[in-house]
């Protein structure tokens, strides 16, 4: 949609204290910044994940909103939640799309998600 300009970015951790390769369980959070730089208010109406362990095995997420808000956010601000993915490899890859809603058009467009990695450090894969 031309005239909105939305910045996603992304910073993932591994979280050791949480996971378990005994139980293959990789616990992985990231923190998601959406920057709202148009001239206009957006809401974050939903969220769509595609989670890809190592193995090649995928799901999809699909919800209203993330970490229980459907955020406005204002021209210039920015919104930021941290939320976790449980992997049974200790590699993978999300990727995903957010709906959000023009507050002065009342149209709704989608903004992606780049793919980014999910691993455990010193990983040879």
């Amino acid at each position: 949609m031309s005239g909105l300009a939305i910045e996603v970015s992304v910073s993932p951790e591994y979280r050791a204290s949480e996971s378990s390769d005994a139980e293959s369980r990789y616990v992985f959070s990231y923190t998601i910044t959406v920057h709202n730089q148009s001239p206009h208010s957006v809401q974050l109406m939903a969220r769509y994940w595609k989670i890809t362990q190592g193995s090649g095995d995928s799901q999809e997420v699909r919800g209203k909103g993330v970490v229980g808000q459907q955020p406005l956010i204002g021209p210039g601000q920015r919104f930021r939640y941290t939320s976790r993915a449980i992997l049974q490899t200790p590699v993978g890859v999300m990727e995903g799309a957010y709906t959000l809603l023009n507050t002065y058009s009342q149209r709704a467009f989608e903004v992606p998600v780049t793919p980014f990695r999910l691993a455990v450090p010193c990983q040879l894969h």
